[in-house]
Order: structure tokens, then sequence, then C-alpha cells
């Protein structure tokens, strides 16, 4: 007979008839260790659980001390004292999750609970009940992982990333030394998405993720996903330009050698940009805000290189923060107008719609900029949202008046990528056009080529879904961007506006002319009508005619004007 055979009967014969059923009960627990200590703390108790948790037999266990069982070294002085500090004043331990050791000395988490019997007597009896936690412990270990890693390239992402920073930035300060933030860019990544599809994208994504990890100092630094195309890599105790040099160009050279995906060998570039600390910054958000802004000026500078960040830079960017905050400002006063600029029906010399522009009219005049310079940084920015929005708006209301007064006029809106990306965009379209009584005629999408190209099949679906429904849809500025007529036939559009470049020395040149003829002739192929950009002259718009080109816009006709000049014009032309 066991030792604890023999003691259980002594026990239930000491304890009452409820303590006896406690007893009874915890012996069968499962995943439920439940240990009983005298006022020595030597072992009285130990269930079976006890033993697949902790790995003491009973025998084992039995007339051992807690302290020098399960308890780690660095608890055994506070458990002592808490042991004895509850019989002598009545103090119970509080349940907690605790980390305790296995026989082999292994840490196992349990939730630990106590109970003591026969309290005040000279024999009193602390029971422990520790459940065995292991698996939520792995699951939220896992779940942490995951947290923290970006899951197809098993790299640390940005939540990581910006933990790390977190604890180097504090190390840095202390120890007075420096670090470099590298924001790495894939050059013309979306094109292999859309030729290759996000399939073998992805399988890119993570030959890239390998391929720098084999080349950086990972004993020194850290290397993450930041989203996207988009890695950042830190390396630490960097403090001069010289080294940061050596890792950008170290960085670089990982994308000298293709990639092979599926049956290709893809060659890309990276764009890098590089911030340093304390120099460019010593918050998290500023030292990533500027490698990125180096990373674009790298772009800017045509790609497949690096760049620092630049006092040049640092004022660029305070003067898009400021123009940023003044736009935010003007947003909320309402202080921008829309002008219209007509499109002349070459048949009939009539206008037959009008494009919308926006114009930022602050009431301090020298806030103002021109649309090239505050649409790019409301992109950036996350303002583009708000302000399409009030575009929008202010069209579909413009739209109405007309209509009221017996006025058709189409109205085209330029929408940007940005917008097209916000999942509600073609639900506010939708609910403008009910609310101020529109048919799907009487609003017109304009996108650039490049938006076009960017978007996803979901986008794409969307804007087949208002052609479908009637929405006029051009490419603007056709021949800026990519400038592959193949791309045609993807897109659900109705108008190719050709941009002015290809118009101005056409009429005079046979090579731009041939360019021109090309263009036209294909977007009448694929079902299009044209509408050429900034005619200018009577001989650019005879030129056009030539053509068999449907519409054309130009200062020949008409500069942007306000809403009431547009009536005024619509009536003069009707007479």
């Amino acid at each position: 007979m066991s030792l604890k055979r023999y003691q259980e009967p002594l026990l239930f014969a000491q304890h009452g008839a409820a303590e006896r059923r406690f007893l009874e009960l915890i012996s069968a627990l499962p995943k439920v260790s439940v240990q009983g200590y005298d006022k020595h703390r030597n072992v009285i108790y130990w269930n079976k659980s006890s033993t697949d948790i902790y790995g003491y037999s009973e025998s084992e266990a039995l007339g051992q001390k807690l302290e020098d069982l399960i308890i780690p070294n660095f608890m055994k002085d506070d458990v002592v004292k808490f042991h004895q500090r509850w019989i002598e004043f009545d103090e119970p331990i509080p349940s907690d999750e605790l980390v305790l050791k296995k026989k082999g000395g292994q840490p196992v988490h349990v939730f630990s609970s106590h109970v003591m019997l026969k309290q005040g007597t000279d024999s009193p009896e602390m029971y422990c009940v520790d459940i065995d936690l292991t698996e939520q412990h792995e699951i939220r270990q896992e779940l942490e992982r995951m947290a923290s890693t970006d899951l197809l390239t098993n790299l640390p992402n940005r939540r990581a990333l910006e933990q790390c920073l977190t604890s180097v930035i504090d190390n840095a300060k202390s120890s007075n030394t420096g670090f470099g933030l590298f924001f790495i860019d894939l050059d013309m990544f979306k094109e292999v998405n859309d030729t290759l599809g996000h399939t073998w994208g992805d399988e890119l994504l993570k030959s890239v993720a390998k391929r720098l990890s084999g080349c950086i100092d990972s004993a020194n630094g850290v290397l993450a996903r930041f989203g996207g195309d988009e890695f950042v890599y830190l390396a630490n105790d960097v403090t001069s330009e010289n080294r940061c040099e050596e890792i950008a160009k170290t960085l670089s050279a990982c994308f000298i050698d293709s990639f092979a995906l599926s049956t290709e060998n893809v060659h890309i570039t990276s764009s890098i940009g590089i911030s340093m600390y304390p120099r460019d910054g010593d918050v998290i958000d500023d030292l990533l805000k500027h490698a990125d802004a180096a990373m674009y000026q790298a772009k800017a500078e045509g790609r497949n290189r690096y760049h620092f960040f630049t006092n040049t830079l640092s004022h660029r960017l305070r003067e898009q923060r400021r123009i940023a905050a003044n736009l935010r400002e003007s947003l909320r006063n309402d202080e921008f107008e829309l002008l219209f600029q007509p499109q002349i029906d070459v048949k009939t010399g009539k206008f037959a719609s009008c494009e919308a522009l926006l114009r930022w009219c602050p009431e301090d005049k020298t806030k103002a900029v021109t649309p090239d310079v505050f649409i790019p940084i409301a992109e950036r920015g996350e303002l583009i949202g708000d302000l399409g929005n009030w575009v929008l708006k202010k069209a579909c209301q413009q739209a109405q008046a007309w209509k009221e007064k017996g006025i058709e006029i189409r109205i085209d809106i330029n929408v940007s990528g940005k917008e097209l990306e916000k999942s509600l965009y073609f639900d506010s379209l939708t609910a403008y056009r009910a609310e101020y009584a529109l048919s799907p005629e009487d609003i017109g999408l304009e996108l650039t080529e490049n938006v076009l190209i960017k978007s996803d099949s979901t986008i794409l679906d969307g804007l087949k879904a208002q052609r479908d429904l009637g929405v006029e849809i051009s490419i603007d500025d056709f021949g800026t961007g990519y400038s592959s007529l193949s791309y045609l036939k993807h897109f659900p559009v109705t108008h190719l506006k050709i941009d002015r470049s290809f118009l101005d020395g056409a009429p005079e040149n046979d090579f731009d002319s041939a360019l021109m003829e090309a263009i036209v002739n294909v977007g009448h192929k694929l079902n299009l009508k044209i509408v050429v950009e900034g005619v200018e002259t009577e001989s650019q718009s005879d030129y056009c005619k030539s053509l068999n080109v449907e519409f054309v816009q130009g200062y020949l006709f008409s500069r942007p004007i306000s809403a009431d000049a547009i009536e005024a014009l619509y009536i003069e032309q009707s007479k």
C-alpha cells in the first residue's frame, strides 16, 4: 500500500463531511493539480493531476517541502513568507497566474489558488489548487507571434518594428549612440502582380524577404515587413553616413540577381530612404516618416537608388504639413469652389458636358496654392477623401440646380485612386445621385490611366457596374502614364481624353500626327469616344475635326469658368 493510500483514510477521518467531499472531489480532477501541505510546507496530499503536471510521483512528492519541489529559486523566499503570514496573521495568499517548475526544471504555467483547512489549530493544512495553463500559454504565445509577425514572409511586422524601435530609442538615449533606419520599397512591384498574378507576387515578396535577411547583420539589426511591398531595416549602433551608405549599397545589391518565379526570372529593383537617429528625429513617427520621404525622393530621381533624409526634404515636409493643416481648416470653412470647362461637340460646335475643376479659395489668399500642389499633399495626408466628397456633393448640387432650370449638362469630376480605394466611394456616388434626383448620365468620372492600372478587381468591377448604369467614364491625360494601348481593352471606360502634349505639334509634324492618329484609331476601334485636351488654336481644332474626334476642350473655346458663366454660355448657344 502506498503512503498516499495510507494517509487518505487518516485525512478523511480527521476532517468533517464537507471537507471529505472536497478531498474526494479534488482527487479526481483532470488537469487540476491539488497538493496539500502541513504547517511546515511538507507535502501531505498529491493527486494524480499533480503527477501529470509536475512530473513527481506521489511517493516522490509526499513528505517533500513545497519550496524544494515545484517553486523556482527566485520565488522561494516569498513563498515561505506568504505561507507563514497566512498561518500567523490570517493573510490568505492571493490567486494568480504563476510560472512554477517541473521535476526536470522546465517551467510550467498554472493558475494557482489556495485553501486553508483546520485554520486556527496547531495543525493547519494548506491546499494548492493549480490549473494547468500550458495549452492556453502556447495559444497565447502563438497569438502574440501572429500579432507581431508578417504571416507571408515570417518577418517581424510593423507592430513589432515599432515596439523594437521604442526599446532601441530608449537604449540609444541612455548610451548616447545612434542607429540608421532604411525604408525599402520595391520598384514597379504592381506591374509584377498585374503580369504574373498575386500568387507569384506573394512568392516574390517571400523571395525578397529571404534574400534581404541573408545580406543583413541580424545580430545588430532588425528587418521587418512594413506593409505591401515595403520593408524596413533597423541597423543598430550606426552613427555615420558612410556606414549607412555601405549598408544601403548592400541592400541594393540584393536586387542585382533576378528572382526565379514559376517559369520566369523576374528582375526588380528597390528605392531606399534613410533616416538617422538622432540627427533626423528622436521619435518613431518622425524617423519612419523621414525615411519614407527620402525613399519617395529616391523614386522621384529615377528609382533603383538610395537617398538620405536632408534639410531640403525637411523643409519640404514642413511646407507640406503647413499646406495640409490649411486644407483641413478650409474644409471646415467651406473655402473651395468648382469651376467648369466646357467640352465641345466637334460636329455641332456646342458643348454637351463640362469638366469640374477644384479651386482653393481661402479667406487668407496667401495660403492658397494650385491644385497640382495641394492635390498630391491631400492624397498623402489622407485628406483626399474629404476633398473628393466635397467635389462630388457640390457637382451633384450644381447638376440638380441646372436641371431645374432646364439645362442638361453632364458634369465630369476627377477621381483620385485614393478615393476609389475607399470601399464606400461608389455607395456615396449612388447616394448623392438619389439625394439630388440625378440620373447616372448626369455625373461622369475621369480617372488617369495610372489609377486604372493600379486598381484591383474590386475597383474595376465597381467602375464596370457604374458604366453599365450609364455613367460616362473617361481616361484622363492619356499618354502621360504607362501609355500602353493594350491596357485599354481591360478598362470599363467610355471616353479617351488625349493629353495636350500629343496635340501640340501634330498639325505640323508628321511624327506627332502619326501618334495622334494611332491613338484615335485604336480608341474608335474599341468603341471609345475621343476627347482632345488643350485645343488653343483654330488649326488644332481643324486638325481634330479631320481625325473625326468627337469632343475637344481648351482655351480656344473657354477657360474654366463659374457655374453662372456656364449657364449664360448654354443659354447663348441655345438661341
